[in-house]
């Protein structure tokens, strides 16, 4: 009871010298608030995917690879809310973030049906050097709560990346494509023989990196694919 008063109380002093502040206006949060304020959080532009009715990421992926079903939770743009938590996510260590809207999207998705079929949930790799270098996955938290929203298993020890390539932000459809061509591949760890693989990732923009896990998974027999992602660019 001491020890729970004790933390409690340094708990109070941490938030008085080191008060945490929304991650999309910098406003000191209230009690209860967690990463995003009230206000912001209600800005978020949420996209409203489901699995039932066609949407922006089902075309993404049309006439490449046949993917099964696609979402995902927010819109992305250039400037805004998104990509501010994103990049702090991304590159200021705040893994949090990660489960912050996996959470949040995993309460959204729990009762969809189409997805008591999946299997298996994977996140989109990294190679081992960023992985090394960042400290960890960026959508390792998103993808960890999804699967355990669905009732899924999470894995990340069967698809592998191969090569280190430089970030992509900044490059067009054909060279993203170009630069994800063969980089991915399957781990040689013992794999299940799932039926239905929901691939997770942070941000979809022209779907290269997508289509070249989904390529990779396929190479298993009889296995259908989904995707999901922390955003989309419209």
């Amino acid at each position: 009871m001491i020890l729970k008063r004790l933390a409690k109380i340094l708990n109070e002093i941490h938030n008085i010298l080191l008060p945490m502040v929304c991650f999309g206006c910098n406003a000191q949060l209230s009690r209860g608030e967690r990463v995003l304020c009230t206000v912001c959080r209600h800005e978020l532009p949420l996209t409203d995917h489901n699995f039932v009715e066609e949407n922006l990421v089902d075309r993404i992926f049309y006439g490449r690879i046949p993917i099964k079903k696609g979402a995902s939770f927010l819109f992305f743009a250039k400037q805004g809310i998104v990509k501010q938590l994103l990049h702090h996510l991304k590159y200021k260590n705040q893994e949090h973030i990660g489960a912050f809207l996996g959470e949040w999207y995993g309460a959204l998705l729990e009762n969809e049906d189409y997805l008591k079929t999946v299997d298996i949930v994977i996140p989109v790799p990294l190679h081992h050097k960023k992985t090394k270098k960042r400290g960890y996955n960026q959508v390792t938290l998103f993808a960890q709560h999804i699967a355990l929203a669905i009732q899924a298993e999470y894995r990340e020890d069967i698809l592998v990346k191969k090569r280190n390539v430089k970030t992509q932000t900044k490059k067009d459809r054909q060279l993203r494509w170009e630069n994800t061509r063969n980089i991915f591949t399957l781990s040689d760890v013992l794999i299940p023989n799932p039926k239905h693989i929901l691939l997770v990732d942070d941000v979809i923009t022209t779907g290269a990196t997508i289509e070249a896990c989904a390529q990779t998974l396929m190479e298993m027999e009889d296995v259908e694919i989904s995707v999901l992602s922390m955003a989309v660019v419209p």
